[in-house]
């Protein structure tokens, strides 16, 4: 099979093959796309995602028929430019880059400038006729090289380069001279043998395969395997592997590189967006190793930047980038992420991919691109990430409370953020463990980061600009982000960071606002968020085109009207024990826990009968009209015991039992595995007062809603932890009589059904059965994944990241659902209770309900509703439309 394939020049782009992002990667893809349009794109090659998988599974080398595909296609690339590669007259320099079919920005590796060695770097100096800009590319290579081969820390050349600059009294890299450059790759060269024990290598098809190989490489590593995880990447995708004709950004003033969007990634402004540098490559952009300026002329003016932008300094080229946007977007119909180079004057394009974005710019983007008739409605509804939504659901910092700014620097991801300061990846990870709120500051970020950015609230950064890695990450993870703040200066040995004439300590709080770019001391309030606009638009799409119901998780009447106000079409958990807990009415709780007798319990039931109706009722003044899904008292008894004597001696003094007795009834109770002990319906079967207690307060607050309103709720009772269908049956029976008794006292009779929790496997198993007796099933998917895998959702954290990282699972099954084992039991459990009642109504109310896979699980199985926590139903209520579309 063709494992490599050519772009660019005069080569064939026809295979269908060549641009299918999952053989040739997205930047494979997208580079033969825009070869085949005639954009100019130097020229190269593609090796394919499948040598990656093959490479990393059989752990061999690489074959011999990849490497004679390599050699014809390196061919290819020297016919084109018409240079050699190796030759120390004209070399042909290459670039080799990683290139997944999604976007992974920082997490593989890149080599530029391959093929220079000691011989070609004399080459190169008299064919292009500039010995400083020959000098500067070996220099950058064998750094480069050497970190990402040969795994040599990259900060022993940044230590040199700095001496070597301070030696000479210069402040920028653009000082260095032809000389300083040559002495400079020498002392790298010694750095290499000194660490390694053997010389750099100057064979350039040594060097070529090297490359190759760590690309591989890269796509396993620790970074790597973290950002997969984060964000539902398999590890069976792999990485292309692509290797292109070098083109120079570093020959001099008429030389740059740059990164742009064809709209604002932050706020969807259909606005040309991007930075460049002068006489650089483009890891100096993306590094954040110099601060680049503006695209734009605009964009300069109100950053009020002196340096002039790419618009002023260069418009021939600037002219030639600004039509290739327009061409690339309408041509994608999408917002494009571009990679460019101008080599003394001319344009070269080196990558275009689907841009990442805010979710802000995600709405804003889709909505305004269907008005202008880029694309229709359901792409639009495709194109949005609903975990994205989740960036515009939570506060952002009220714009009244006073602020005490330390310093501005570049507003490079949005939202607000305030926390503890930490100035390491591993602190930051630690602390977030714990519950602490977390700000990350570092000089600028790298890949290595990646766990310590995910576990902040937000990153500040002392150097980078708008495109630097810690800007591109935090955008994608919804973090807020301000990079650049050269007033930043942290000193790592005594864990202090000074802004200006301010010094702070790690652990100290600072506020960040990504959307302005502010830094400030101490913790500033926060305000809702108003959700209208494009959010409401796309909202009104995805409602149009879904065919599952949204409900949500909510057990408090502020939980019901957030929910509602996020579009809930009722209540799919209601989870009743959380009533419980409550400091009014623990005492009666414990005290009907720990009676003697029927006629102990019915006591202290009565005290809270009436504080169970009040709950009720106001759930069901908030969810008037729609249906509410109630579980019945669940938790393990244990959980509403005493604990310690004070607690004891204050129930004693409330119940007039003596302590001794209370203790030894506490004792009776113990449980060694109470999560699988006496809770759900056998609390129920055992102790029928509770029950009954709890669905007269049901039916009581229906009626008086319903009378008051004249508009009923549909109250759902659910009988949880169901194993067969005699257990439903009895409680069935007794909720059936209160209901009856309940409409006859009150003249005033609701509509409502009862059914049941499957959250066990038997209950899956016997599932046409049970549904003899109930009108429906919810899928409580947080125990059912417990019970089948035996695995115990409060202990599992331990260990259940490396049995992702080890490919156990493909992500955490608590977080998305285990589709192949517990989904199966749901597929099976929806099949035998329609068989048995054909109307039977179907919901999931675990977590898994507010995570877009599982969602589309549903969809799949041809559930009723899914039922997530009011934050997530915006979330749930996009994936559903999603689901129904795919």
């Amino acid at each position: 099979m063709k494992t490599v394939y050519t772009f660019g020049g005069n080569a064939d782009h026809s295979d269908p093959r060549q641009k299918d992002k999952t053989v040739t990667g997205g930047k494979g893809a997208n580079l033969a796309e825009m070869a085949s349009i005639g954009l100019p794109v130097p020229p190269g090659f593609t090796i394919t995602t499948e040598e990656c998988v093959r490479y990393l599974q059989d752990g061999a080398d690489f074959s011999a028929d990849l490497r004679a595909q390599v050699a014809e296609a390196l061919t290819h690339i020297e016919k084109t430019v018409g240079k050699g590669f190796g030759d120390a007259a004209d070399p042909l320099l290459v670039s080799v880059r990683s290139g997944a079919r999604v976007s992974m920005p920082g997490m593989m590796d890149t080599v530029l400038n391959l093929g220079l060695n000691d011989e070609t770097v004399a080459g190169l100096a008299s064919a292009s006729g500039d010995e400083r800009f020959a000098w500067d590319s070996y220099r950058r290579f064998v750094q480069m090289y050497s970190d990402v081969v040969l795994g040599l820390d990259h900060g022993l050349f940044e230590e040199a380069l700095e001496i070597a600059k301070e030696d000479k009294g210069y402040y920028a890299d653009t000082e260095m001279e032809a000389s300083d450059w040559q002495s400079l790759v020498t002392e790298y060269k010694q750095i290499v043998s000194d660490e390694l024990g053997k010389s750099f290598p100057q064979d350039v098809t040594e060097q070529l395969w090297g490359a190759i190989r760590a690309v591989f490489d890269s796509w396993d590593s620790d970074r790597a395997k973290v950002y997969r995880r984060l964000n539902d990447i398999p590890a069976d995708w792999g990485t292309a592997v692509n290797v292109q004709a070098m083109v120079f950004g570093n020959m001099g003033d008429t030389s740059a590189t740059g990164v742009a969007f064809t709209r604002d990634p932050a706020t969807g402004e259909r606005a040309y967006y991007g930075e460049y540098l002068i006489n650089a490559q483009g890891e100096d952009v993306v590094a954040g190793i110099r601060t680049p300026q503006y695209l734009t002329k605009a964009a300069r003016e109100a950053a009020n930047a002196k340096p002039l932008s790419m618009e002023e300094a260069m418009p021939d080229a600037y002219g030639q980038l600004a039509h290739v946007f327009d061409l690339l977007e309408n041509h994608y119909r999408d917002m494009q992420d571009i990679e460019f180079t101008v080599q003394q004057g001319t344009l070269w394009m080196l990558q275009t991919r689907s841009g990442k974005r805010t979710a802000k710019a995600a709405l804003r983007m889709a909505v305004e691109m269907v008005d202008e008739g880029l694309i229709d409605e359901e792409t639009a509804i495709r194109r949005v990430d609903p975990m994205a939504l989740d960036q515009l659901l939570h506060p952002t910092l009220d714009p009244d409370a006073p602020r005490n700014v330390l310093t501005s620097g570049l507003p490079a991801s949005p939202g607000a953020a305030s926390g503890k300061i930490v100035l390491d990846a591993d602190t930051a990870e630690s602390w977030a463990g714990r519950g602490e709120k977390v700000i990350l500051v570092r000089v600028e970020t790298s890949p290595e980061d990646i766990h310590g950015m995910h576990a902040a609230q937000g990153i500040l950064t002392a150097r980078g600009g708008m495109t630097s890695h810690a800007a591109v990450v935090a955008r994608g993870m919804g973090r807020p982000c301000v990079s650049g703040a050269s007033a930043v200066s942290i000193d790592r040995a005594t864990k202090t960071l000074r802004i200006g004439s301010h010094e702070l300590k790690e652990g100290d709080l600072l506020t960040l606002d990504g959307a302005t770019g502010q830094v400030m001391a101490g913790e500033v309030p926060t305000i809702e968020p108003e959700l209208a606009g494009d959010f409401a638009v796309l909202m009104e799409w995805a409602d149009k085109h879904r065919r599952m119901r949204v409900r949500t998780n909510a057990e408090t009447p502020d939980d019901c009207r957030m929910a509602r106000q996020f579009g809930a079409e009722g209540i799919g958990l209601c989870r009743t024990e959380h009533m419980f807990f409550d400091a009014n009415r623990i005492s009666a709780v414990r005290q009907m826990i720990l009676a003697d007798d029927e006629k102990g319990r019915r006591a202290a039931l009565e005290k809270l009968l009436p504080e169970q109706r009040k709950d009720f009722r106001e759930i069901f003044e908030v969810m008037a009209g729609l249906p509410c899904t109630i579980r019945l008292l669940d938790p393990p008894l244990h959980e509403f015991l005493p604990h310690g004597d004070e607690e004891f001696e204050e129930l004693a003094n409330a119940s007039g039992v003596g302590i001794d007795h209370l203790k030894r009834r506490a004792g009776e109770l113990h449980e060694f595995n109470p999560m699988l002990g006496h809770r759900g319906c056998r609390l129920g079967i055992t102790f029928p007062e509770i029950y009954e207690m709890q669905a007269r307060a049901i039916f009581e607050a229906a009626c008086e809603v319903a009378k008051d309103s004249g508009e009923a709720p549909v109250p759902e009772i659910m009988i949880p932890l169901v194993a067969t269908k005699r257990e439903l049956q009895l409680l069935k029976a007794l909720v059936d009589k209160v209901a009856g008794e309940v409409f006859e006292e009150t003249g005033c009779p609701v509509e409502y059904l009862v059914g049941t929790m499957i959250e066990l496997p038997r209950a899956a198993l016997m599932a046409g059965e049970i549904a003899e007796e109930g009108a429906f099933f919810s899928f409580g998917t947080n125990d059912l994944t417990q019970t089948t895998l035996g695995v115990s959702r409060d202990d599992a954290g331990r260990f259940l990241s490396a049995y992702v990282d080890k490919g156990i699972f493909p992500r955490d099954p608590f977080v998305s659902l285990d589709i192949d084992g517990v989904g199966q039991l749901v597929e099976l459990a929806a099949e035998r209770g329609r068989a048995t009642r054909p109307g039977i109504k179907l919901g999931i109310c675990g977590e898994h309900g507010g995570d877009p896979a599982s969602i589309g699980f549903c969809e799949k199985v041809g559930l009723d509703y899914v039922s997530a926590s009011p934050y997530r139903v915006p979330i749930a209520r996009l994936a559903a439309a999603q689901a129904s579309l795919k």
